[in-house]
């Protein structure tokens, strides 16, 4: 549902023939919504390479509203497998910059601690694999390791008695993919042209893009309505004046059309597009069914509708920053439910690697 109400529009899509030129395909997507900045994308090209980390869902709704609002604005990235951040250096996911991330350990008690969740990008083996090769090393003693993850992470650590589990979580952090560094590197493709740039930056043209398209796409329904009024009001003047009746001694399709056409003309006025050859032919296929049950009163309720949606289609173009803030908002109503942050913002403390590595040196007495 939701990528139907982002992703897709027929109307405003840029189509292309296919490889086969049988059919057509997009070009490209109109997404009105920063669909990179919330799933995020890492790739490599030759010569460049790209890595921009996920945000929240909310939040990137509520900063494209104040980018439109000119209003100051913070995104930072954002998890599914939860786990804490410090952002201190991520410098807006710009080349450069790098972001801390930590997975969640408890301590139980004095022999056991828990892992609740991992860093991005890190798979619970790889991380127990990670916990492994840091005791046959001799950097952290444990005595078991347990994965009970099921919908949640759940890793149980056994310790062995009289080692600190305090010095453990910290050796956890400093040797094993407890904590890992990611470096962002937001590359995209501006006006055919790679650019580097911030994630800030990134968001602000997402948002201009999504107010242009929600753009495209008012005036191809203000079209649509203008249309089917000029039809509806033509057929009304076609039938009410009792035009048809002047075509039935017409002896040929030429002066069918001659005959209509200036019939029509002193209602042009009326009109407020140009009357074409192909409006005139789809007059005389109106139905003698439908000239006969006319009800001009049901007609001008009809009229008087497209009117109505004509104007409300012309005041949203004329404030597009207001309808965009207001279907920002709808979007934020409709899907943002259960979708809050889960990964934690803190700052986290330099660990001393030689304050938390277990000391492994063996003493022998000589008595001699």
């Amino acid at each position: 549902e939701f990528s139907l109400a982002v992703l897709f529009n027929k109307h405003i899509t840029k189509w292309k023939s296919s490889y086969d030129g049988r059919k057509d395909e997009p070009i490209s997507l109109p997404v009105r919504f920063p669909l990179v900045l919330a799933q995020g994308v890492e790739g490599i090209a030759v010569g460049l390479s790209t890595k921009i980390l996920p945000h929240n869902f909310n939040e990137l709704i509520k900063s494209s509203i104040a980018i439109l609002n000119e209003k100051p604005f913070k995104i930072l990235p954002d998890f599914q497998t939860g786990g804490m951040i410090d952002p201190s250096q991520y410098n807006k996911g710009k080349r450069g910059g790098r972001i801390r991330v930590r997975s969640h350990i408890d301590i139980i008690d004095k022999v056991t601690l828990r892992i609740k969740s991992i860093p991005y990008g890190v798979t619970t083996l790889s991380l127990i694999d990670s916990i492994i090769k840091a005791n046959e090393s001799g950097k952290i003693k444990i005595k078991h390791i347990e994965d009970n993850t099921a919908e949640d992470i759940d890793i149980i650590i056994s310790l062995i008695k009289g080692v600190s589990p305090n010095v453990t979580v910290d050796a956890l952090y400093a040797f094993t993919n407890c904590e890992i560094s990611i470096s962002p590197n937001c590359c995209i493709i501006v006006d055919n042209k790679p650019e580097f740039i911030s994630v800030n930056d990134l968001l602000k043209i997402s948002t201009a893009k999504t107010v242009k398209l929600l753009k495209e796409d008012l005036e191809y329904n203000l079209s649509t309505f203008q249309k089917q009024w000029h039809k509806l009001t033509l057929e009304k003047i076609f039938i009410e004046n009792k035009i048809y009746r002047d075509i039935e001694k017409c002896e040929s399709w030429d002066s069918i059309i001659s005959v209509i056409s200036n019939a029509i003309k002193p209602f042009e006025n009326l009109l407020k597009l140009e009357v074409t050859d192909e409006d005139i032919a789809s007059l005389t296929e109106i139905k003698i069914k439908r000239i006969t049950k006319y009800d001009s009163l049901k007609e001008n309720e009809k009229l008087s509708n497209i009117v109505k949606e004509i104007q409300i289609t012309e005041n949203n173009i004329n404030n597009i920053k207001d309808y965009s803030i207001q279907y920002f908002e709808r979007l934020l109503e409709k899907f943002g439910k259960e979708k809050d942050r889960k990964t934690e913002i803190t700052s986290f403390d330099s660990i001393s690697v030689r304050r938390v590595v277990v000391a492994d040196q063996k003493l022998f007495f000589n008595n001699d």
